[in-house]
């Protein structure tokens, strides 16, 4: 009888270590967030529906554990895609004033529609032309460096995002705005 208690206490004992393993693998686990990071850097684009080009009326950001934030507001909602380019380049170029100065290791520059209300024909965005986005602070953000403004044709305005690096990035119209997230990194955790 003796032996059968000792294997059992045996057991026991083998069996709440094998528990504190699980338990500890568990909390590493749960220690570093897996992050979707597989949105590729290419260019991503969409042309407008022919009868609607919304103009932009607010900019704002957020921080994210696994990426920054962008989203750009649109007056209306969506009748069809919101017409939008977004891309990486070597450098932001205005056509009426040549380059513009963007800090960061790389230049994610975003096109969009109008910066005036066509119903009114006033300005529907307060953006300053080679000025950062107004009421946007990058202050501790992981991946967004820096932002300018850049008057465009009649009928675009041009964004330029600086990041920390060329990194993956996604974009997606909801109603009646754009979300561009910018993965922090390209690993798979954060």
């Amino acid at each position: 009888m003796r032996r059968l208690g000792t294997a059992l206490a045996a057991l026991v004992l083998a069996g709440a270590g094998m528990a504190g393993a699980v338990g500890t693998a568990h909390a590493d686990t749960a220690a570093s967030t897996v992050c979707e990071t597989g949105w590729g850097s290419l260019e991503k684009r969409v042309a407008p529906s022919e009868d609607y080009r919304p103009p932009l009326t607010d900019i704002r950001t957020g921080r994210h554990e696994c990426f920054d934030r962008m989203v750009l507001d649109f007056k209306g909602s969506a009748s069809g895609p919101i017409g939008y380019r977004v891309t990486y380049v070597d450098k932001l170029i205005s056509v009426g004033t040549g380059e513009i100065p963007v800090s960061g290791g790389a230049i994610l520059q975003i096109a969009v529609g109008p910066n005036f209300d066509p119903a009114t024909g006033s300005e529907s965005y307060p953006g300053q032309h080679a000025q950062p986005l107004p009421g946007v602070d990058l202050t501790d953000y992981q991946t967004f460096k820096d932002t300018r403004y850049v008057d465009g044709l009649e009928d675009s305005v041009q964004i330029g995002v600086g990041v920390r690096a060329r990194l993956p990035f996604r974009v997606t119209q909801l109603d009646d705005r754009l979300v561009i997230d910018v993965a922090h990194s390209w690993n798979a955790t954060s």
